[in-house]
């Protein structure tokens, strides 16, 4: 008998057909790990999960099964408030392991070798994660308006060895005002990443279609993944951009979602205005007469299985 391919998720790992409609790139929480100990009466993780549960049921009512959940060190990540989210709106969602960074490592990562730090990334893909038997089902490394420094660099090339080594996908946050994306995909492939394995998230904040052609024509995934964050490229041009490449046929390699935190502690409440409204809708293109069923089908049930499933 022939294993089927399985994905891991914080109810433990399913089969990959079981997956379901999923949207790619969604946060539960994101938090400052180190404020959120230092100071934690300035949290409440009641409420938290209260606003988590909200968007997650709400994603759950559109059709929404799965989510992937990207939120790694340095965004707070905690695989057990993961898993009550799962647990209590019934929705599957699946962890990351990995460093989210624009340039500054802690002296414990600055001070070891990409190798050693691959190490740490490798047991939440094989053992668990935070010490419970939640395992990742993905790596999570990013490069934004700094670049690609020589921190960011480590990051990614001991993202890449603990991909090569389980053969674990990779999602690169990348900046395509910082031009971050070739470089990201040039240390993944001098490592020996397949780019199959690759997704380049937030390659939808520019309408740039040659330096986003650029990337697929890498064998990697784009994630135009930030509908509803106008502060990097309006509802009109993402749909615009997303229109013409499915008309170009790459809807095999486009992921869709909108990088949605349930809750975020990056501004004061009273800062916060639109940034977190909207909750976890799939948009549609159908208005631009370019989205069909066969397309929502491709790009919400059938690529996030095959680039988590392998």
């Amino acid at each position: 008998m022939i294993a089927m391919p399985t994905i891991q998720t914080a109810q433990g790992p399913v089969e990959a057909e079981e997956l379901g409609t999923t949207l790619i790139h969604e946060h539960v929480r994101f938090r400052d790990e180190a404020v959120a100990e230092q100071w934690p009466a300035r949290y409440d993780r009641e409420a938290e999960l209260a606003a988590a549960l909200d968007h997650v049921n709400a994603a759950a009512a559109h059709g929404v099964e799965a989510i992937v959940d990207p939120t790694a060190m340095f965004g707070g990540r905690d695989v057990e408030f993961m898993r009550r989210v799962a647990q209590e709106s019934g929705v599957k969602i699946v962890a990351c392991t990995g460093i989210y960074t624009y340039d500054y490592l802690p002296p414990y990562f600055a001070n070891r070798s990409e190798d050693q730090m691959a190490e740490h990334f490798v047991e939440d893909i094989e053992k668990g994660v935070q010490g419970t038997d939640i395992r990742a089902g993905f790596l999570k490394c990013a490069a934004d308006e700094p670049g690609v420094t020589p921190s960011i660099e480590k990051v990614h090339r001991a993202v890449a060895r603990a991909s090569v080594q389980t053969g674990a996908p990779i999602m690169a946050h990348s900046r395509p005002a910082s031009d971050t994306g070739p470089r990201q995909l040039e240390i993944f492939a001098e490592a020996g990443v397949d780019s199959e394995k690759v997704q380049i998230a937030h390659t939808g904040d520019t309408g740039d279609l040659d330096y986003i052609e650029g990337i697929l024509d890498s064998g990697a995934y784009i994630g135009l993944d930030r509908y509803g964050l106008d502060m990097f490229l309006s509802l009109e041009r993402r749909n615009a951009t997303a229109a013409e490449l499915l008309r170009r046929g790459y809807a095999e390699k486009v992921f869709i979602s909108q990088d949605f935190c349930a809750t975020i502690d990056w501004f004061p409440p009273e800062a916060l205005g639109g940034l977190i409204e909207g909750g976890l809708v799939p948009p549609t293109l159908r208005e631009e007469g370019a989205f069909t069923d066969q397309h929502f089908e491709q790009i919400f049930r059938q690529t996030p299985r095959r680039w988590l499933a392998g």
